[in-house]
């Protein structure tokens, strides 16, 4: 089930939403035109490890220089390990950020996505502290902000391609139900993940993220802003 899009205008215009996709698609192109084995140092420099964060891990001294440890909590939201992780996470960014951007405002949107960022983050990190995998990709911070739509706009409806058989169909379906079954499968794909990183993807960042931004959004929303609306 991929969404498309849903219907829910906006009155403000969502320029810290596409300000994030762009920096984001931005820093892929850049990652892009390096050599393997630079973007690979790129990432283990700027990358969020569990190990290193926790103080378990020192680099060797041919990977330091980067950042201090701690603010790889934010850099890692800009790196992402393929098309298809980049494209995913900014799919959902995009549907469901400019919407959360309009009921927060853009400086409480800018600090909502980052403190759900960073607490998705460290969620990964209490799951797994003895980890050398970098962690990398937004979908922490999308994740919060999946979180805070689903008690903004539960009722919305969003538009998502579902394979019925051999034919893609789309269907138009309530927040509450898109975002309820993504969270499910987060939730149980971390629950059964085995080893590592549960095969390369933070799970736990998935859930942590999504958690907090249903915490967040009571700290960030304006007081005239109503919950459990169907966003028209």
């Amino acid at each position: 089930m991929i969404p498309l899009y849903d219907d829910n205008p906006t009155r403000r215009r969502p320029v810290l939403t596409v300000g994030l996709i762009g920096l984001c698609v931005g820093v892929f192109l850049f990652q892009a035109g390096l050599a393997p084995e630079t973007a690979r140092l790129w990432i283990l420099r700027l990358g969020a490890i569990p190990a290193v964060i926790t103080g378990d891990l020192r680099l060797p001294p041919e990977l330091a220089g980067g950042v201090p440890a701690s603010m790889t909590l934010i850099t890692s939201m800009f790196l992402h390990g393929g098309l298809m992780h980049l494209g995913g996470n900014m799919l959902y960014l995009w549907i469901f950020g400019n919407n959360v951007e309009d009921a927060l405002g853009h400086g409480r949107f800018i600090l909502f996505y980052a403190a759900s960022g960073i607490l998705a983050t460290l969620a990964h990190i209490f799951s797994d502290p003895g980890s050398e995998a970098p962690m990398i990709g937004a979908s922490g911070a999308i994740s919060g902000v999946l979180g805070a739509y689903l008690l903004l706009y539960p009722r919305a409806q969003v538009a998502v391609l579902i394979p019925i058989g051999f034919i893609l169909q789309v269907v138009r379906l309530p927040a509450v139900i898109v975002l309820g079954l993504w969270f499910l499968f987060q939730f149980l794909s971390n629950l059964f993940a085995s080893g590592e990183g549960g095969g390369g993807v933070a799970w736990m960042a998935h859930v942590g993220g999504f958690f907090f931004g249903l915490v967040l959004l009571f700290l960030f929303k304006p007081r005239d802003v109503a919950l459990f609306g169907d966003g028209r």
